[in-house]
């Protein structure tokens, strides 16, 4: 239900925008406002279960993240419906890294593995199901129903939980709390997320307020930094960046997350706007990429310990770059079959992209501190993930408007080709308006498909890139594999 509600917005993206009067690419924060608020209380976890008992808190969280959702569906306005999926991303926190820790308290170590990666396939689901259902939500209910649909599954599973695990309760006792390190976090991250978000919108740093988002962002970061550093229990366990292969691997996954995650947004915004893509086709077309990634991770799951995870990484980053170059060829005449081959790739790159890293990333962190290395993990990849969604469509925008300026032009200088243009389509019936409304829409299609393939383009050069940053990492021994393996089920 959690990763679910992180991909079923994206092709409703253009419905709830048309829907509530604003732009899509505002529209988009329906998604990077709920990784952001996700992100920053994913590190809480550990407190919180301290504090209120890991089965207490999984239950709570579910039911919190019902009534959330039920509130996002009764949003009037972009600016309640932001509310609600940031309350939404704050309470779902606890759920995926709790879920995983109540499914290994019910299994033998030597099955330990096994459930995990049986818990991961559940998690690539949600790529497959989350466009197809809400883009059949879209089209044949309402948008708000992508929210509403939470609310018996959120119940049920809340039921189920209590029922088997209130008599497992793990031990609580009082912990205390970095609030002011917490409070640092919000808002350094609350004002990049926003700075990125807005930015297009009000011209970058010729606006007052980008500016100060800018200052506060780096200001804000810079005496996180220090404080984290210092305090005696910190929020989030900087420390651990002293290790290489946490340093290198953590920074590897979430930077290669923000451009999976962009790219993924991406797509079904350029299908259902310039391609004439109704939700649910989107949604078909983005579904496949789960397919490889379900049958491949229990493979993953078994060889992670055995194999080269650096070299399985260094794969699926070849795979990813690959997809990404098929992509960077579309055009507005790319067929539904030639759109569906490199999502059906893709998959294959998805199965060998989280478990590896995640078990380079933790390899050599002793038992203790596996939990917060974790959640931090977790963090600077959900927070990448968010900021990719940003960056994508900013930068989408700023390639349509100058590829529309150089056709537009190219158009102008072609001996009257523009005129001729114009004259055919009004001898075919239409006024003068609606022919230069006519031609300036088929620009703006070429100028937003070949946006679209800048960007992909460019995602596929950087992938290649970041396979140099893998190999700065140590192989983890074999001793260490299993333990990091794990571990990395939880993404």
């Amino acid at each position: 239900m959690n990763v679910l509600d992180s991909s079923i917005a994206n092709v409703s993206i253009p419905a709830i925008a048309g829907d509530m009067g604003v732009s899509p690419s505002q529209g988009t924060w329906v998604i990077t406002s709920f990784g952001v608020a996700n992100a920053i209380s994913v590190p809480l976890t550990g407190w919180l279960t301290q504090r209120f008992g890991a089965v207490r808190l999984f239950t709570t969280s579910v039911l919190l993240f019902v009534l959330t959702s039920w509130l996002c569906g009764f949003a009037p306005s972009l600016e309640l419906l932001i509310l609600g999926r940031v309350l939404q991303g704050l309470v779902a926190g606890p759920m995926i890294p709790l879920s995983q820790t109540l499914l290994l308290s019910s299994y033998p170590r030597a099955k330990a593995g096994m459930a995990l990666a049986l818990w991961g396939v559940t998690t690539l689901v949600a790529p497959v199901v989350g466009p197809l259902l809400g883009g059949w939500i879209t089209d044949n209910l309402t948008w708000p129903w992508i929210f509403y649909i939470n609310v018996p599954v959120g119940l049920f599973a809340a039921a189920m939980t209590w029922t088997i695990y209130r008599h497992r309760e793990t031990p609580t006792h009082k912990r205390p709390i970095d609030t002011v390190g917490l409070a640092l976090l919000v808002l350094w991250v609350g004002s990049l997320q926003l700075m990125l978000d807005k930015g297009k919108e009000l011209d970058w740093f010729a606006s007052t307020q980008i500016l100060t988002l800018a200052i506060v962002a780096v200001v804000g970061f810079a005496v996180f930094l220090v404080w984290e550093l210092t305090d005696e229990h910190p929020v989030v366990d900087l420390r651990l960046f002293k290790g290489r292969n946490f340093a290198f691997g953590a920074l590897t996954l979430s930077v290669a997350y923000g451009l999976f995650f962009g790219n993924v947004v991406l797509m079904p915004l350029w299908l259902q706007q310039w391609m004439g893509y109704t939700a649910t086709n989107a949604g078909m077309a983005l579904a496949p990429v789960g397919v490889f990634a379900i049958v491949l991770t229990p493979l993953v799951g078994r060889k992670v310990a055995v194999w080269d995870p650096r070299r399985m990484a260094t794969g699926a980053f070849v795979v990813f770059a690959l997809v990404l170059w098929l992509r960077s060829q579309f055009t507005p005449q790319t067929d539904l079959l030639h759109i569906l081959i490199p999502t059906l790739i893709q998959g294959a790159a998805m199965a060998f992209f989280f478990i590896p890293l995640t078990t380079i990333t933790l390899a050599g962190i002793g038992p203790e501190r596996i939990a917060a290395a974790a959640g931090l993990s977790n963090f600077t990849r959900i927070t990448a993930g968010a900021m990719g969604t940003s960056i994508a469509t900013t930068l989408w925008e700023d390639r349509a408007t100058l590829h529309h300026a150089h056709l537009t032009e190219a158009l102008a200088q072609g001996h009257g080709v523009f005129g001729q243009t114009v004259e055919q389509l009004q001898a075919a019936g239409l006024s003068h308006e609606q022919a230069l409304a006519s031609l300036n829409r088929l620009i703006d299609q070429q100028a937003f498909t070949r946006a679209a393939d800048d960007i992909f383009y460019g995602s596929a050069l950087i992938f290649l890139g970041l396979i140099g940053l893998i190999w700065f990492t140590r192989r983890p021994k074999a001793a260490e594999g299993a333990p990091a393996a794990d571990a990395g089920g939880a993404h």
